[in-house]
């Protein structure tokens, strides 16, 4: 681990140089490369200079423990940089962890009623308004793509991009099933209902990063519904991608013009077949991944949302929060950062059987 650590600081003191060079800025363009990777590695190298310093600390504490009139203070000193070392050498091996390639995309979210009928719809809704504000205090910007609303203000399905600097490092273990507990606005006896919505969280792929072939995608047009005033009721402006292949079919509508509505399908379909491809690739290690985060398949049901109790348990962790109402106003960050935790406890564990 050290040889890989004073190789990657080897590296950041290279970029530092350069960058510090007058004749670099003749390039732009290889200025913003480096301070990229410089942004990148800075974490790591901050990290591994604290961990010098404070292993310097301790050898200093350790020769003076045989000084009679230092040692109670040389003990003190020893055992809080010991403490500290250890503390390090953990964020060091997290952060020396393979980093998921589409972590700084932004994210399509794809919400679908599940089981329950029109209140599945209605909590699809409020599965939507809860990623929506969530996206809001981190000030990223939501956008929707397709939807399909119930005469009640409910949800069928929707599709929105989220884009934002880290959107999907923060919200890729939302994909699965999410359960709703309550008693429904439609039920007039008081009993509490169980219904489900399946929600899958997509790194936005451009058309670039998968392999299209045009041949295989048929594009119909056609006019959009719902709210949008004349423009978008009068003209045909919604595109519908069917990806023969596959039978994959993605539509947009929201965009004002047929050639935005393509362009951000085109981007959707991407992101969904590279989905396809990577549940694909996970379905063959279930086993081995069973004791994971989470897989990332649409059917795995991942959490439950109780409104009488006033929860919210993840089941893949075990993590239960009796604040449902700041939940579903968009306050799920501790959720995420547990999320994120058990998963990278779940990495150094596999990395740790590896060696």
């Amino acid at each position: 681990m050290l040889d890989k650590l004073q190789a990657v600081e080897s590296r950041y003191s290279q970029i530092e140089a350069r960058l510090a060079a007058p004749e670099t800025y003749d390039d732009p363009a290889q200025v913003a490369k480096l301070n990229k990777e410089q942004n990148e590695l800075a974490p790591l190298v901050e990290t591994y200079r604290r961990y010098v310093q404070v292993k310097e600390q301790k050898a200093q504490a350790e020769e003076l423990l045989s000084d009679p009139e230092m040692k109670e203070l040389a003990q003190e000193e020893f055992l809080e940089a010991k403490e500290q070392l250890e503390q390090l050498e953990q964020e060091l091996r997290i952060l020396l962890l393979p980093k998921d390639p589409n972590d700084d995309k932004n994210v399509i979210v794809e919400i679908r009623a599940g089981v329950g009928g029109e209140e599945a719809a209605l909590f699809a809704h409020s599965l939507y308004r809860m990623y929506s504000m969530y996206a809001e205090r981190n000030r990223w910007k939501t956008e929707i793509d397709s939807l399909n609303e119930t005469e009640l203000g409910g949800i069928k399905e929707i599709s929105f991009t989220i884009e934002g600097a880290g959107a999907y490092s923060k919200l890729k273990f939302e994909s699965g099933v999410h359960r709703v507990q309550r008693v429904p606005e439609t039920e007039s006896g008081g009993r509490v209902h169980t219904s489900t919505v399946t929600v899958a969280v997509l790194p936005e792929m451009e058309t670039v990063d998968v392999q299209l072939n045009p041949a295989d995608i048929e594009m119909q047009v056609f006019r959009s519904s719902g709210a949008g005033g004349q423009h978008v009721n009068k003209t045909s402006s919604a595109v519908r991608l069917i990806h023969k292949p596959t039978g994959t079919v993605v539509e947009c509508q929201q965009e004002r013009s047929q050639f935005q509505n393509r362009d951000k399908a085109m981007r959707i379909l991407a992101s969904r077949l590279y989905e396809a491809e990577q549940e694909k690739i996970s379905s063959e290690y279930t086993a081995e991944r069973r004791s994971q985060v989470g897989t990332g398949m649409r059917n795995e049901r991942i959490r439950t949302y109780n409104f009488p109790q006033g929860r919210v348990t993840d089941h893949r962790i075990g993590l239960t929060l009796y604040k449902i109402d700041a939940i579903m106003n968009g306050d799920i960050q501790e959720i995420l950062e547990a999320l994120n935790t058990a998963d990278q406890a779940e990495r150094l564990k596999a990395e740790s059987n590896e060696r």
